[in-house]
């Protein structure tokens, strides 16, 4: 029998090389919403949601002024940041749209609706909320049937009206 990684196990941190710490602040504090936990010094920031020590690390140690790094290249695709409710999703939805920050797409995947849109060192991100489980679709076998669908933005948009 092969290993198996403990079910409980969860992808803790992510931590971006960028260029201009206040650029990447802008997006992630200021329009995202993530709170500054800490600085380290000039070349270093780690922001969470809810308090934790950091869900987002932001250094230029090796990248200070650089551009993105090249779209065809091996690295991150995305980050991917999960909303705790459909709701919640639609307000980041809606904060995006009032600041004419551009999207990359969206999607329904069965399993979840989510956002795409790059920050402004190109790093890929995906904003996202789960659907409910029992709701995710599965064949007659009982395997996951994960898709990439057209989402439906106005009635995500809905759910901010809905409340």
């Amino acid at each position: 029998m092969s290993y198996k990684i403990p079910s409980q196990t969860r992808i803790g941190h992510v931590h971006l090389k960028v260029a201009d710490l206040e650029r990447s602040l802008s997006f992630y504090r200021d329009l995202l919403g993530f709170e500054e936990t800490q600085r380290y010094g000039n070349s270093a920031v780690f922001i969470s949601a809810g308090g934790y020590h950091h869900h987002i690390g932001l250094n230029t140690w090796y990248s200070k002024n650089a551009p993105p790094a090249p779209a065809n290249s091996a690295g991150l695709f995305h980050t991917a940041i999960l909303y705790p409710t459909r709701k919640a999703l639609a307000i980041a939805l809606k904060r995006l749209i009032d600041a004419k920050y551009p999207l990359t797409g969206a999607s329904d995947h069965g399993v979840s609706e989510a956002i795409y849109l790059d920050d402004p060192d190109k790093n890929g991100v995906e904003l996202y909320w789960d659907k409910p489980k029992e709701k995710w679709p599965f064949d007659p076998n009982g395997n996951l049937q994960m898709v990439s669908e057209h989402l439906d933005i106005e009635d995500l948009l809905s759910e901010i009206d809905n409340s």
